[in-house]
């Protein structure tokens, strides 16, 4: 799974004229997942995201998660950061899950997030979508699962 993660003051997200997520201060997660991902990657890279020290403490250190602050997440499914631009000049996205396995990890990362009492909102799956977003900072990462330290 694949991840940009943007420290925000509030973002949101619309499906034709209908708005299925807005948060105010907190996290917006364009959310990628790949062939070979299982529900391992999806319980790391949840757990990585609520606990990750980007928001500042009262000396304007990054040094609070977001389940410090107590903010929120706007979750976004974006099969496109799958892409391999290696070859030639249209992107490849032979390594993105196919949706159903796609679809499924989607929902079992945002159910972990619920978990552990975030507020989650999100867009809707496989549909076309507007994302709108105010940018803290700015902070954006870029988080790998199958990128990690054992």
């Amino acid at each position: 799974m694949r991840a940009v993660i943007q420290r925000v003051k509030s973002a949101s997200v619309v499906v034709g004229t209908e708005a299925t997520g807005r948060i105010g201060k907190g996290l917006l997660v364009l959310l990628g997942v790949a062939v070979s991902d299982n529900i391992g990657d999806a319980e790391y890279l949840a757990d990585k995201t609520v606990n990750l020290r980007i928001f500042e403490d009262e000396n304007h250190k990054m040094n609070r998660s977001l389940l410090d602050i107590g903010g929120d997440i706007l979750v976004v499914s974006q099969f496109t950061l799958l892409g391999d631009c290696k070859k030639g000049r249209r992107p490849s996205f032979v390594n993105a899950a196919p949706p159903e396995l796609a679809d499924r990890l989607y929902r079992q990362f945002v159910d972990r997030i619920r978990q552990k009492d975030v507020s989650v909102k999100t867009g809707r799956f496989q549909a076309k979508m507007a994302v709108s977003l105010v940018n803290d900072g700015p902070v954006t990462l870029i988080i790998d699962s199958k990128c990690r330290d054992r």
